[in-house]
């Protein structure tokens, strides 16, 4: 077990430094930094100065094994924008962030594992063509339709919830509903699917046969091995909940680090979507970094494969 997460951590390892150079290449992607920064009415004096007191004029590497080494300090520089400096900024808005795709990801997963296995359970029955039902429409609507739709229920209708907000834990309730339903139609499939495949399997008639209850063999038997690929696939979710939540936070109004990286590249703000894309690709790898490693402990030949 302790050479599979060596191995794993460092695979993890070199794709953190991969994605850190990309990142950092954002910053020459669109021309001249120092033009970006001057702005239009600027002349070549004020763009060399500015050239001058980033560091732009210093060869490429060694721009980047500064930005490095800093970021891995915490630092990101300066917000171009703000005019703060972008951890601190970022500091702020991620708990935002972090709240609804942690209640986003349990929503879906609560939802979509009961659902999955259900439809597995009883195939062509009401519950299976209603879970694929669930299914389509939810990989058919938009997430800011669906948005709307509740706002204009829960909200503007019913008066039950906030409309937008981070007040309280009820501004969370329809964002979560809103992200985490986004994420369902995927992971509700393949329990579905994995389910239907392990019930079939010899190890199932058996644990049947020596007269274990349904629910054992259910949830003991077949969920542990149909809920492998799951894993993977929640960890790669919970990454696209936090990267992606943009538009929810857009729609909610919810000041988080989603809604910030659309600031920053409406402003042209570089250092702040340099560090915002490194973030969220950390999240990326340490939640597939971790799902590696619980899928190695529920499946040990995964030790060795």
């Amino acid at each position: 077990m302790l050479s599979f997460i060596a191995r794993r951590l460092g695979l993890a390892a070199l794709v953190a430094l991969t994605v850190s150079a990309l990142s950092f290449g954002l910053l020459f992607l669109s021309g001249d930094p120092a033009s970006a920064i001057a702005g239009e009415g600027a002349n070549d004096a004020d763009i060399a100065a500015i050239r001058s007191f980033y560091g732009f004029d210093r060869p490429v590497i060694v721009q980047y094994g500064d930005w490095l080494w800093s970021a891995l300090h915490g630092d990101f520089g300066q917000s171009y924008y703000f005019q703060l400096p972008v951890s601190s900024l970022i500091a702020d808005r991620l708990s935002v962030t972090m709240t609804l795709g942690v209640c986003g990801i349990v929503f879906a997963l609560a939802v979509a594992i009961p659902l999955g296995v259900a439809a597995a359970v009883r195939p062509n029955s009401i519950v299976d063509r209603l879970a694929l039902f669930l299914s389509v429409v939810g990989q058919a609507m938009p997430s800011f339709w669906f948005g709307l739709l509740l706002i204009v229920l829960f909200a503007v209708k019913l008066g039950w919830l906030p409309p937008s907000g981070t007040q309280s834990w009820t501004n969370f309730v329809m964002p979560t509903v809103v992200l985490g339903y986004y994420a369902m139609p995927a992971i509700m499939r393949l329990t579905r699917a994995g389910m239907l495949e392990v019930l079939g399997a010899d190890y199932i008639r058996t644990a049947r046969a020596k007269g274990a209850g349904e629910w054992r063999v259910l949830f003991k038997h077949a969920l542990r091995n149909a809920v492998i690929p799951v894993v993977s696939l929640a960890a790669v979710q919970m990454g696209f909940m936090l990267g992606g939540s943009i538009v929810v936070e857009s729609v909610f109004a919810l000041h988080g680090a989603g809604f910030l990286a659309w600031e920053s590249i409406g402003r042209n703000d570089l250092p702040t979507v340099q560090a915002l894309i490194l973030i969220f690709s950390m999240f990326y790898i340490v939640f597939t970094f971790l799902a590696d490693i619980l899928n190695a402990w529920l499946d040990p030949r995964m030790r060795t494969g």
